[in-house]
């Protein structure tokens, strides 16, 4: 039997904590980073940092916090707000597909926020503190996720369970005991944006995950907890039709189910990416060759956004198009989402020859995993299939040193410089090493504005 929600929130040890569970964490650490200096350039961010430093301003009774790849102070849910949307508006970060979602993209934010927050006031936050807060916030984030899914009718979006488990990993950080992180959570779930994720799919905006609004709920529900505010009990916590998603809390982690990214788009995209590359290069193809794409793959990918895309927001929850990118320039980096690929003629041209077909049996096995299968029409008549595959980055089909590298070469470099890229990189991996002081550098090297490589 798993211990109760409240004895893990409060109970847990950075010692008890399994060393596999820190490695994923760790790398999190350093992905999100880099997925977020790349977000920092999009019109997403910058509308919402906009957004942020003219309605959730500093003081001495909110806090202070800095925006990530920014500097400049906000509230600490004003840093939260930002730093997710910005996260979330490169589809670069982790996941977990047995919930349908996203952890990172608002814990990170938060957690950092109320980091910030307490070094702005003397109180220095080491690493391990961090991942002990880190650890429990993706691990009843994730919980909550299957527990809601599992329960309630609608596609949700991250930002309803990841209210949850920010709350709890943001009241572990504020020293919250017994009731209050019970409060804190209910706050949490009461409030977070149970947003419908499928309007999304069909209509891709700068909506996204859920994500921008559930991590300023969390650290709110947090606060407010500490204040004394009620909201007790999570019914995807405490509720009689959650308990078989937590049973073995504590004994198992949901934590190693994570995924990573290769590609900055929607992970129902990638089995097609995947698959298009690998014909691509097993026959020595060029995107002169293809004439048209069949795309084999479960239901909900079929209704990602069209062939023709006429936002970036589109771009990301596609699939016609970014296998399109993926054929005509062998990669999906930043380049890769810029406003000037919409006008890409040739992208357009296989874009807009792709055929994307539901196929019950792959929505059937679509289930904690992704299936897709491509078949490649060339201009001479030849045809190429991949069969059905799963994306990798999967826990049982990792990303290995090379494959972060790329991407993190691809994305954060052209933002922060490979100089300062790699200092965070490095600095991530071990950074529940990290005491006070060096923890607080680490905070300095993502709050710096993107624009500055070097240190000052």
């Amino acid at each position: 039997m798993g211990q109760d929600f409240v004895g893990f929130v409060t109970g847990l040890a950075a010692d008890a904590i399994p060393g596999e569970v820190k490695a994923v964490l760790r790398r999190s650490f350093a992905d999100t980073m880099m997925v977020a200096a790349a977000g920092s350039t999009t019109e997403m961010s910058g509308i919402v940092r906009e957004f942020a430093r003219g309605h959730w301003l500093s003081s001495a009774e909110a806090g202070r916090a800095r925006m990530l790849f920014d500097g400049r102070e906000v509230s600490p849910a004003g840093a939260a707000f930002a730093g997710a949307f910005t996260i979330d508006s490169i589809d670069g970060h982790d996941g977990n597909s047995r919930v349908k979602g996203h952890a990172g993209s608002a814990l990170f934010p938060g957690l950092l926020a109320i980091a910030d927050a307490r070094r702005a006031t003397g109180e220095a936050v080491t690493g391990r503190d961090f991942m002990t807060a880190l650890a429990i916030g993706y691990e009843i984030a994730y919980r909550v996720g299957l527990a809601l899914h599992g329960t309630a009718a609608d596609y949700h979006t991250s930002g309803a369970w990841t209210a949850v488990g920010l709350a709890a990993a943001a009241g572990r950080m504020l020293g919250l005991h017994g009731e209050r992180i019970r409060h804190a959570a209910g706050i949490a779930e009461y409030h977070g944006p149970r947003s419908p994720m499928m309007r999304c799919i069909d209509h891709p905006t700068m909506l996204r995950d859920g994500v921008g609004w559930g991590a300023p709920t969390g650290v709110s529900a947090a606060f407010m907890a500490e204040l004394g505010f009620t909201g007790a009990p999570a019914l995807t916590v405490e509720g009689g039709d959650a308990a078989p998603w937590w049973g073995d809390l504590g004994e198992r982690w949901e934590i190693m189910e994570t995924h990573y990214k290769f590609f900055p788009v929607c992970r129902w995209a990638h089995p097609a990416i995947d698959g298009a590359l690998a014909l691509m290069e097993e026959h020595g193809l060029k995107a002169a060759d293809v004439a048209r794409v069949r795309i084999d793959t479960f239901h909900n990918a079929t209704r990602l956004a069209g062939h023709e895309p006429k936002t970036l927001d589109e771009v990301s929850y596609g699939i016609a198009f970014p296998v399109a990118m993926a054929i005509v320039r062998g990669r999906i980096g930043l380049d890769e989402l810029s406003p000037d690929v919409l006008k890409d003629s040739e992208v357009q041209r296989i874009s807009r020859a792709v055929e994307l077909v539901d196929d019950d049996h792959l929505t059937e096995i679509s289930v904690g995993k992704r299936w897709a299968g491509v078949t490649l029409f060339l201009r001479d008549g030849r045809e190429f299939t991949s069969a059905p595959r799963t994306p990798r980055g999967d826990p049982d089909d990792p990303l290995d040193e090379t494959d972060f590298a790329e991407k993190y070469r691809l994305l954060a470099h052209p933002v922060i410089g490979a100089e300062r890229a790699g200092r965070i990189v490095e600095q991530a991996l071990r950074f529940d090493e990290l005491p006070g002081g060096d923890f607080a550098g680490l905070l300095d090297e993502l709050y710096r504005p993107a624009g500055q490589p070097c240190a000052e």
